[in-house]
């Protein structure tokens, strides 16, 4: 009886709200001691002599632009231009990537242009933008924009091939026409593509964010970094880049929670 004992008490499930704690502490926990080592490393690089400002030189420079205000303003502007490029560029690649995927003569009549423009890097279309549309915000967010369609797109449409055609069939016999179809089955089963893709596409509009601020921009976190370039001010261009990615990172959380939210039927490690 011991032994059975023993044995059911081994084999007994840890409850989920055991399970769930743990589940969020050791990623955390992890993510801390990565950045610790990370800041580490940037200390070790900076006494072996590499003409890099040390951590705390950084964070003096960012309190002095934060007590200026101009930290704040140059994320805001940046900010500004990520969200309205990365979400005009995923409200038109989803729909296009849908279309591309669920009828054969719209992907045969488009999908050679999406690659072909695939191939461009956005950063060379700037020169074009700037002689079509002047320097204003408009070829700022443009190349933003194009590289988040390109990237989003591409995923939107390998999430719609992809559909168990099984699960189509399934829903033809029992009666559900292609509008029902769409709704109830291409679209939950895409939806992991469709939101990988926007991930990469807000990566994709981060990168450009630095080199279409170089359009004559008087304010944002690529135009900092530009303008410390000249003066050789190497703590601000840290600052920028710090900012950059801090906000990334946030943003690509979000967009990671709202895959979790959406995609909770998906088995996961």
């Amino acid at each position: 009886m011991a032994v059975i004992s023993e044995r059911t008490a081994v084999g007994r499930k840890e409850p989920a709200e055991h399970r769930r704690p743990r589940r969020f502490v050791v990623p955390l926990a992890l993510n801390l001691a990565s950045i610790v080592l990370g800041i580490g490393l940037w200390w070790v690089l900076v006494l072996l002599g590499v003409k890099i400002p040390a951590p705390p030189e950084v964070l003096s420079k960012a309190g002095e632009l934060l007590s200026a205000g101009t930290l704040q303003e140059d994320a805001v502007a940046s900010l500004v231009r990520v969200l309205i490029g990365f979400g005009l560029g995923s409200a038109l690649a989803i729909p296009v990537g849908f279309l591309m995927g669920w009828y054969g003569i719209v992907r045969s009549l488009t999908e050679p242009w999406v690659q072909f423009f695939r191939t461009i890097p956005p950063l060379a279309i700037i020169p074009l933008a700037i002689v079509l549309m002047g320097i204003g915000e408009l070829p700022k967010i443009f190349v933003i924009f194009l590289a988040a369609f390109l990237a989003c797109v591409i995923s939107t449409l390998q999430g719609v091939v992809t559909v168990d055609k099984t699960l189509i069939n399934a829903a033809r016999v029992l009666g559900a026409g292609d509008a029902t179809i769409f709704r109830r089955v291409v679209i939950p089963a895409s939806s992991p593509f469709i939101l990988v893709g926007m991930r990469v596409g807000l990566g994709s509009a981060w990168a450009t964010l630095v080199a279409a601020e170089l359009i004559a921009a008087q304010e944002g976190l690529g135009y900092e970094m530009q303008n410390a370039q000249l003066y050789y001010d190497l703590p601000t261009i840290f600052v920028s880049l710090i900012t950059i990615g801090l906000l990334g990172l946030v943003m690509d959380r979000l967009l990671l929670l709202a895959e979790r939210k959406l995609t909770g039927w998906q088995e996961r490690r």
